[in-house]
């Protein structure tokens, strides 16, 4: 008998054959989430305890943001009990100088002046503030009274 007249080989009962294996699949390109830079975390929460400061312009009492942020994280963060400090002393600051100013607007006509240069001179310096804090600085404001130390 000649190959091309023997019979078909038998088939077995071993069932279908497996499939070929599955290519690898490429790695991911979006790297695994890290947890975030705890000095990261801690100049960001210093640059939000200088910008609370403006809450002012929503109608809430400007050292009331710096004061709340000052109260929650002075005790984990060196650098937000600091930016606290400086911050609700400078806001207390603007509010005395503005309070001061009202009376003046009547007897002198000096507080117009006085009252703009305390509410200009809040919102400069406390950009200027949240900004050098971003970058992990520490933060003094000029022209401020001192009360919290």
């Amino acid at each position: 008998m000649s190959a091309e007249n023997a019979p078909p080989p038998e088939k077995t009962d071993e069932g279908p054959s497996p499939p070929p294996p599955s290519p690898p699949t490429p790695p991911s390109k979006v790297p695994p989430s890290t947890p975030m830079d705890p000095s990261k975390q801690e100049n960001d929460w210093a640059m939000i305890t200088h910008l609370s400061g403006l809450c002012s312009a929503i109608g809430i009492p400007s050292f009331i943001g710096p004061l709340i942020c000052w109260l929650i994280k002075k005790d984990e963060y060196k650098k937000v009990d600091l930016a606290g400090k400086e911050a609700l002393n400078f806001q207390l600051s603007v509010l005395i100088v503005q309070a001061l100013s009202v009376p003046l607007i009547f007897i002198l006509g000096l507080g117009f002046v006085t009252f703009s240069v305390a509410a200009i001179g809040g919102l400069v310096y406390t950009i200027i503030a949240a900004v050098t804090a971003s970058k992990g600085e520490n933060y003094i404001y000029p022209f401020t009274f001192r009360m919290i130390k």
